[in-house]
């Protein structure tokens, strides 16, 4: 994002660009946009750009609905010459009928932002994606660098090294845009990375996402590759995370740490408010994951017992501890939290929603927690998406941030997972032929 003022039709004057990809995402996730002329961005500022919003996918309408208007956000103005010359990406928020659409995850966040400016806080999210580069060969998917077969590629300089075009170009971009790209890494399974930047507030870290998942995309295919964000493409291989850093100021200034002479019961060096905020999110933890871990595909992620490298770095409970990787809520210091249950198919819109209205919760009602390394009764986090979606329509403060814009729209969701999860289980595959073909 550009932190320079000024109307589209400036901000491209400046950039050089000569096509905008008007964009937005459905609840799923899935990037839409229409390529606008230069010529016409004015026009586009000025009016929005319209969609048929059932053809768009999981975003609440029927054919019969009146056009989904996508309304540019000129401060998310990002050029993208890297992608093609010219090219830029403006991030919108689809409305109806002249109001903002209470379906569109983007609008979702910006209510649970401006709830949380009115218990007096400025949310701060920064966020790791991690992401496998595949291929297709005649045995299926691969790691798109067929040397990457190490037992524990975690890290390795070697595999860094041979996937340096890819990474250097995505890191130069990201530097291109100012987000800050700080390190570049190989992940604990083979074919897997890990791109980090700077945090920032909610929103642009939210969009940042989006961005940066299709420039992986865009990027990696022009190569042959294939970027996924599948949270567990191979059944023996580390999952991918989408794991969110979490922050609160007030007025600016740190809301999080301990300070001078505060009394750190838990002795993680946090202020009884981030105390608080982790306490909210470990009751509603069961319940989020349907929001943060959305897919049928994500539970065998955070229900895996072993991988290839000897860990899943999932948690499968909802506990919180200090710098330790096996948690749901790791404090790595005093300044933020880390919420590790999220996965690669997140909505990082309705992700950091979520998980806003459960810590705001968790403050509002001065929730305590117990022991370090402890969480809400012991419980442990849905076994399935359908687990996970149950005990979401019993949540009221998470079923809450998906309807604080309009209702219908927690529900709507829920439906959409649900028949997600029925689809899947009517599905017949590999597993049940070698299991049960020639077994009675």
């Amino acid at each position: 994002m550009t932190s320079e003022p000024g109307s589209l039709a400036e901000q491209c004057e400046r950039s050089g660009t000569t096509f905008v990809l008007a964009l937005f995402v459905d609840l799923n996730g899935k990037p839409c946009a229409k390529l606008v002329p230069v010529r016409s961005v004015a026009q586009l500022e000025k009016e929005g750009v319209g969609f048929a919003g059932y053809a768009v996918g999981a975003i609440g309408q029927q054919p019969r609905d009146p056009d989904l208007i996508a309304v540019p956000d000129p401060a998310s103005f990002t050029p993208v010459p890297f992608v093609r010359e010219g090219l830029a990406i403006v991030h919108c928020d689809p409305h109806v009928n002249g109001r903002p659409w209470p379906f569109a995850p983007r609008v979702i966040l910006k209510s649970l932002v401006q709830r949380a400016a009115d218990a007096g806080f400025e949310p701060h999210v920064g966020a790791e994606v991690e992401y496998f580069l595949l291929r297709r060969d005649a045995s299926g998917l691969v790691p798109a660098d067929p040397h990457d077969t190490a037992a524990q590629p975690c890290y390795d300089a070697r595999g860094v090294t041979r996937m340096y075009e890819h990474l250097t170009t995505i890191s130069a971009a990201m530097n291109a845009l100012g987000w800050g790209n700080y390190a570049n890494d190989h992940e604990d399974g083979n074919g897997q990375f890990e791109q980090n930047f700077d945090y920032a507030d909610a929103l642009t870290t939210a969009d940042r996402v989006i961005t940066l998942r299709y420039l992986l995309s865009v990027l990696a295919a022009e190569k042959g590759m294939i970027a996924t964000f599948m949270p567990k493409p191979f059944a023996d291989k580390t999952g991918t995370g989408l794991h969110l850093h979490l922050s609160l100021t007030s007025g600016g200034s740190t809301v999080f740490p301990a300070g001078e002479g505060v009394d750190d019961a838990n002795g993680l060096g946090l202020s009884p408010t981030a105390y608080a905020f982790v306490a909210g999110i470990l009751e509603h933890a069961c319940a989020l994951q349907a929001v943060i871990a959305p897919t049928v595909n994500s539970y065998k992620r955070t229900r895996a017992t072993a991988t290839a490298s000897g860990a899943s770095w999932a948690p499968s409970r909802p506990t919180y501890g200090g710098n330790d990787r096996t948690h749901y809520v790791r404090v790595p210091d005093e300044q933020r939290i880390e919420l590790r249950g999220a996965d690669g198919s997140a909505n990082p819109y309705l992700a950091v929603a979520a998980a806003l209205a459960a810590g705001l919760d968790g403050i509002k009602r001065n929730l305590t927690l117990g022991a370090v390394g402890t969480g809400p009764d012991s419980a442990a986090l849905p076994l399935t998406l359908l687990h996970a979606v149950d005990e979401f329509r019993a949540d009221p403060v998470i079923t809450g941030a998906l309807d604080s814009v309009g209702e219908g729209v927690a529900e709507y969701f829920a439906e959409l997972k649900t028949s997600e999860f029925f689809e899947w289980h009517s599905a017949v595959g590999a597993w049940e032929h070698e299991r049960y073909l020639t077994a009675f």
